[in-house]
């Protein structure tokens, strides 16, 4: 005879908006704090909209220390001398970000500049602001080099 089921497994629950936004604000956190690049921060956003489980939104910050977004079910407990399987026991495999708070601000700029353009191209209904990007581009490289994205 089998031993009876506690339940469903806490960690296929179907989570809602609530448990999305907290994963939002959590890799905010992770962003501001400089944990994940501004790259990283959109691929997991995109994942967190698409995530349907517990075990889904979990995973997207298996490589993360606190905070962790509200989750239904027990929280899972990690011994804190163990080093995550996902991380090398050195830390990040990453190197530290030595860009200038320019270098940065310039890089978020960039990014952001493609949608300005778009919002732009319908209030001003010419195509030229399409050339926002490249002219960003153009100016930080010319201020900084080619490689100005990158870590050194």
């Amino acid at each position: 005879m089998s031993a009876p089921s506690s339940g469903p497994d806490p960690s296929q629950l179907r989570i809602g908006d609530a448990e999305r936004n907290s994963a939002m604000d959590a890799l905010s956190e992770h962003l501001g704090k400089g944990r994940i690049d501004l790259d990283e921060f959109g691929t997991r956003s995109a994942q967190v909209t698409q995530a349907r489980t517990v075990a889904d939104l979990r995973a997207l910050f298996s490589d993360l220390p606190p905070p962790h977004p509200a989750l239904p079910g027990p929280p899972v407990v990690r011994p804190a001398a163990a080093p995550s399987p996902a991380m090398p026991a050195g830390g990040p495999a990453r190197p530290e970000d030595t860009r200038t708070p320019a270098q940065r601000g310039a890089a978020v700029l960039l990014a952001a500049s493609g949608i300005i353009a778009l919002v732009l191209f319908f209030l001003v209904k010419t195509w030229l602001v399409f050339l926002i990007p490249a002219l960003i581009a153009v100016a930080t490289s010319a201020l900084w080099g080619s490689d100005w994205r990158n870590r050194s």
